[in-house]
């Protein structure tokens, strides 16, 4: 169950949603969606995946409704969710044939189609650049297609997996879970134990910042892993349905924007040596929340004593829209519950202590 807001003062209500949109206008400059889509895109991307569904211009618009809280926005985007129509189900996609904007592997130094940084931090200097107050956002978006242009005239192309070579061997088990039919946790109520694809689900939609402290916790010892980013990829994979007329036809609908780790682990195998992979994908660029979420796949997998072996502690408490409401709910009144708190209190306060008698 998600806590809302309840019903208070009328006139106050009206008043503090007023409010709200003075603090929102700020000033006579206005941020247009298009802008917040693209220059806050690592945002975007993080409330898209939070929120189950992949629409850039609702998340920007979402993002500028509450003022950029993040909780705010997963809030109005999975409840704009709730309302649609769902017409059809896609085909399973072939991640395998992802147009690649950015592949690496922190296992190989080569892999098969090599390695391709694309945009990231990770090599930045972490330095203030304060020229960035005063850029002319149109000269520098010229100039950077020009340059991307140049050095990519043709198409990225698809590359088989990392894990396919060391499945080949018979270094990796290969997984069964083509077999089952996906578990929708859109539509039925999650039990346990649950299936993977249920867990995949849910961490998919889980809170980045609860995902990456429990991996943290993970790899500071409260685990039994420290597993190896056997490949990172983020790029475009395009969503097929069946045809109307013919379910053994399909019509590409496009393509999303995803980002897909694999982590390489010791398997939990008496009989013999071997690697187990732990898998995460999530919309957009959102690296460190698929990193967090291969590592926690791979730890649900082991029995043992800490939290995030716990499938339940794990699934209920990283919902961003479950975690954000009960503690926001605090804020409203509990005028009732605290007075038989504070009764009791004054009651045994009042009370002779017993070794006076």
């Amino acid at each position: 169950m998600a806590y809302v807001a309840v019903s208070g003062g009328e006139e106050a209500i009206e008043a503090s949603i007023r409010l709200l949109d003075h603090y929102r206008s700020g000033t006579d400059l206005d941020v247009e969606i298009e802008a917040i889509q693209h220059k806050l895109s690592l945002l975007v991307d993080r409330v898209m995946s939070e929120a189950g569904l992949y629409a850039p211009d609702y998340a920007a618009l979402a993002l500028k409704q509450c003022e950029g809280s993040v909780e705010e926005a997963v809030f109005l985007l999975r409840a704009y969710r709730s309302t649609l129509t769902r017409n059809y189900y896609t085909h399973t996609t072939d991640v395998a044939s992802m147009r690649l904007v950015r592949r690496i592997s922190a296992a190989f130094k080569d892999i098969e189609g090599g390695q391709m940084l694309g945009a990231t931090y990770d090599y930045t200097h972490r330095l203030m650049r304060f020229d960035i107050g005063e850029e002319d956002a149109k000269a520098m978006r010229r100039a950077s297609q020009a340059e991307l242009e140049e050095q990519m005239p043709q198409p990225a192309l698809p590359c088989s997996r990392v894990s396919d070579a060391l499945k080949r061997e018979g270094l990796i088990d290969a997984s069964d879970a083509d077999e089952a039919a996906p578990f929708d946790v859109t539509a039925n109520l999650l039990e346990y134990p649950a299936p993977r694809s249920a867990r995949l689900q849910t961490l998919a939609r889980a809170d980045a910042g609860f995902l990456g402290g429990l991996a943290y916790s993970v790899l500071r010892g409260f685990g039994q892993m420290h597993p190896t980013v056997g490949e990172l990829r983020a790029g475009y994979v395009e969503l097929c349905v069946p045809y109307l007329f013919d379910d053994a036809q399909c019509i590409c609908i496009g393509e999303v924007l995803i980002t897909e780790v694999e982590c390489f682990a010791e398997a939990d195998d008496k009989s013999q040596l071997k690697l187990a992979a732990g898998y995460g994908a999530v919309f957009g660029r959102n690296e460190n929340k698929a990193i967090a979420m291969a590592v926690i796949d791979r730890e649900l997998e082991l029995a043992g004593p800490y939290p995030t072996q716990n499938e339940e502690f794990v699934l209920t408490h990283g919902d961003s829209l479950e975690m954000n409401g009960f503690i926001s709910h605090l804020k409203l009144p509990h005028y009732v519950t605290f007075q038989s708190k504070l009764d009791a209190v004054r009651k045994t306060r009042r009370q002779p202590n017993e070794s006076e008698l």
